[in-house]
């Protein structure tokens, strides 16, 4: 494993200042966790854990503030190496230049019982999308499991995996970003971590990385804390390189104090245009987490929503 000048700073970042947010709004009232959502045409796709709905749950929209509608399982069958009790987690969805749509998410595998990232590949955004190879695409030996696969493409069209190690070497869990073949079906070189969990705050825990890219700034957001509780949050940090060094922020972007206890827990975040969209518990009960939406924009570099 490499790491590169990872700056793991508690300063303060320049406007950083912790705010109440207003309300989010509420756009699935259901459990649709750890959200991956697109823009395809007019029309917005979400993706989500597996729930009621099935495997990975797919929801459309014509408007990204709705009204969306789960409409049915995006993926088709079960992968041969893994085990369909753990559920899938997390799925990211991308095209690809080909016009077909490239799917990663986390599973259970059967060698080991710790969670992998895997591909499957559709023809359309809503799938059905068809498992690729009979192993997983990402299991790092040295991780407890690897888990929230999210894309990130640069302006050339280079194509790189986020995601987070489970405890990589027996400490606490860190991000790491990987370069893709530009299919996005197998690893480029290795890995390289970007981010570990060292703040008390995070509770060990960093996960659901998402990046965006605002002039010559990479704004990594990411959750932190465990997800069961009201405390997990929604954090970023800022780096001029992808690979860093990144800076941590010293306030996180969403709590549940910040948004009013609209939810708890509001992390597994995606970003889309001028929004940003994340789980949290509904009703203060830990039995589902719904789909909110907050306006996400850059003031002077620094990330609030509204």
């Amino acid at each position: 494993m490499t790491c590169l000048g990872i700056l793991l700073s508690s300063a303060l970042l320049p406007g950083a200042v912790a705010q109440a947010a207003p309300a989010p709004r509420v756009l699935l009232d259901q459990d649709f966790p750890d959200p991956d959502v697109l823009k395809i045409g007019t029309d917005y796709h979400a993706f989500a854990t597996t729930g009621p709905s099935g495997r990975i749950p797919v929801a459309v929209a014509k408007d990204a503030d709705g009204p969306w509608q789960v409409t049915g399982d995006a993926l088709a069958a079960d992968p041969s190496w893994v085990d369909p009790k753990g559920g899938y987690w997390a799925p990211d969805v991308t095209r690809r230049a080909d016009g077909t749509f490239l799917m990663y998410y986390s599973a259970v595998s059967k060698a080991d019982g710790h969670r992998c990232i895997g591909a499957a590949v559709g023809n359309s955004v809503a799938g059905p999308y068809q498992p690729t190879g009979d192993a997983p695409l990402i299991c790092d030996p040295g991780d407890r499991g690897d888990i929230d696969p999210q894309t990130f493409q640069t302006r050339d069209g280079t194509r790189y995996l986020l995601y987070k190690g489970e405890h990589p070497g027996g400490g606490a869990s860190a991000i790491f970003v990987q370069k893709m073949t530009q299919d996005g079906t197998a690893p480029a070189g290795p890995r390289t971590e970007i981010l570990r969990a060292d703040r008390p705050e995070e509770k060990g825990i960093v996960e659901a990385p998402v990046i965006t890219q605002r002039g010559g700034q990479y704004v990594l957001f990411y959750s932190a804390d465990d997800f069961r509780n009201a405390g997990y949050q929604t954090r970023y940090a800022t780096a001029p390189a992808l690979t860093g060094p990144y800076t941590k922020a010293d306030q996180p972007l969403l709590t549940t104090d910040s948004i009013g206890h609209a939810a708890e827990g509001p992390g597994g975040a995606d970003i889309v245009g001028g929004r940003i969209y994340f789980h949290g518990w509904l009703g203060g009960q830990r039995v589902a987490r719904g789909l909110f939406g907050m306006n996400l924009e850059f003031v002077k570099g620094v990330p609030q929503v509204s």
